[in-house]
């Protein structure tokens, strides 16, 4: 066992409902989630959406109907969906998806006032990069 005594909550259950569009995640600490795929996607943990470092995330509009085609386990700690939109380098570690349920709220507050300072639209779709700014083909 490991020395450290703080342990992350592992997941006892996971199911993808395609009709409501969300992840459906329980926990070994009793506390269940239903993460909206649109969520998971605007906040995924790649780089392509979160950059690079600080102040470099790429804001992700017209997400709200997008779905969740495939999913895949990695190794015994996290997953990797494929969205509808194409979207596949995000790995969601179950200490990650626990943040995404149990802060939904702020997160939601926090994408909207990043929209709003953008002068973005939610549904609006997504503009085609110009010149890929990490160097990645997307």
């Amino acid at each position: 066992m490991a020395a450290s005594t703080t342990r992350e909550p592992q997941p006892v259950s996971l199911t993808v409902h395609q009709a409501s569009r969300v992840l459906e995640i329980a926990f070994d600490d009793g506390r269940q989630f239903r993460i909206p795929f649109e969520l998971m996607r605007v906040y995924s943990p790649s780089a392509e959406v979160q950059g690079h470092g600080p102040g470099q995330e790429v804001l992700q509009t017209g997400k709200r109907e997008v779905e969740i085609t495939d999913i895949t386990g990695v190794g015994h700690y996290a997953v990797q969906p494929r969205f509808s939109d194409g979207h596949d380098t995000g790995i969601f570690t179950w200490g990650y998806l626990y943040h995404l349920g149990a802060d939904e709220a702020e997160l939601w507050r926090r994408y909207e006032e990043r929209l709003a300072a953008a002068g973005a639209d939610r549904d609006a779709p997504m503009a085609v990069a110009a010149g890929g700014a990490c160097g990645h083909q997307h």
